[in-house]
């Protein structure tokens, strides 16, 4: 190989590197300032495009948990957990533990969903999540993990917090306490859905007269009275 062939070959190298490099920065610029007109526009899937660019030029964790909120806001769970997992994992920033625990329990898999609340939890404790890990635990009938978000859930709310329900058309807000009391009423009655029809009831009446307006704890005690009279008549 000749002396003049190896120096041309190393020049082309450095040429063709520093070509790539160069190349890249302005990709990684372009991006920066579309994702920036995107948020500018409010353009949630313009948004969503140029931040899964950035990612492919220039990955890291925070683009990476923020591209998965992305789509989560957006009511695309599956496409979130895709770029996440599913797994518990230590080193998660609290924006992906929070990603994966919605993403699951939007996904009807409240096992799952449990363990990334019960970590969100674990780092920052409060009412809201106290809620989330109670109903979950109803749902997988962890009655007596259920019963002790609760009492915390009730301790430590006061009566300015309200909670948010979606089961109507027009979504709806009631005193978080009473939330917390709907909830101890369906962990009463499943116990023994044989004889706690007239205690879940009561405690249903306790977080009616909170909030009037609770419509899934009015259509709870309908359910509870109707299947108590039921089982009088049989």
């Amino acid at each position: 190989m000749s002396l003049k062939y190896t120096v041309f070959s190393f020049f082309f190298c450095c040429a063709f590197q520093f070509g790539f490099a160069q190349s890249n920065s302005d990709l990684l610029n372009h991006y920066k300032a579309y994702y920036a007109q995107m948020q500018k526009q409010g353009d949630v899937q313009g948004i969503i495009n140029a931040m899964t660019h950035l990612m492919v030029l220039e990955p890291n964790e925070a683009r990476q948990d923020t591209l998965a909120a992305l789509y989560m806001n957006e009511g695309k769970y599956v496409q979130a957990l895709n770029i996440l997992g599913i797994q518990k994992q230590d080193t998660d920033s609290d924006m992906a533990v929070e990603v994966k625990a919605v993403s699951l329990k939007s996904l009807n898999e409240p096992a799952r969903a449990l363990e990334h609340f019960e970590v969100l939890f674990q780092r920052n404790p409060s009412v809201g999540l106290a809620y989330e890990l109670a109903d979950l635990k109803i749902q997988i009938d962890d009655l007596v993990g259920a019963n002790l978000s609760i009492t915390y859930g009730i301790a430590n709310s006061s009566d300015e917090m309200m909670k948010p329900y979606y089961e109507t058309q027009t979504p709806y807000q009631v005193p978080i306490k009473a939330g917390f009391l709907y909830l101890k009423a369906i962990a009463k009655f499943r116990e023994n859905p044989d004889s706690n029809h007239d205690v879940a009831v009561a405690i249903l009446d306790e977080a009616l007269t909170m909030a009037p307006e609770f419509n899934l704890a009015l259509l709870a005690k309908n359910a509870i009275s109707n299947q108590k009279e039921a089982k009088e008549k049989q």
